[in-house]
């Protein structure tokens, strides 16, 4: 379990410096498209742009980690529950 939450924050990793070398490499645009996939594959972002702060590169990368190894702890806890669940006898 603990090395599939290391592949979720690797993953969240990943996605925040492709979004880090995509910010540098294109220019600043307000597309709609492209901000609105950011900010929804960057909770972080999300929350900045929000509550109108801006953060540094190295915060967004350590925060987009932490963020996905919470999300990935609280799958990998649901899929480890799933087979108890279904042993549940159900009755109508």
């Amino acid at each position: 379990m603990k090395h599939k939450i290391a592949m979720w924050a690797g993953a969240g990793l990943l996605i925040a410096v492709g979004w880090a070398l995509y910010a540098l490499a294109a220019p600043m645009s307000s597309q709609a498209n492209v901000v609105t996939l950011a900010r929804l594959t960057q909770p972080i972002v999300l929350a900045g742009s929000y509550f109108h702060f801006g953060l540094n590169v190295g915060w967004v990368l350590l925060a987009n980690t932490a963020t996905y190894a919470l999300i990935g702890m609280m799958a990998e806890s649901f899929s480890a529950l799933t087979p108890l669940i279904k042993r549940i006898p159900y009755h109508r």
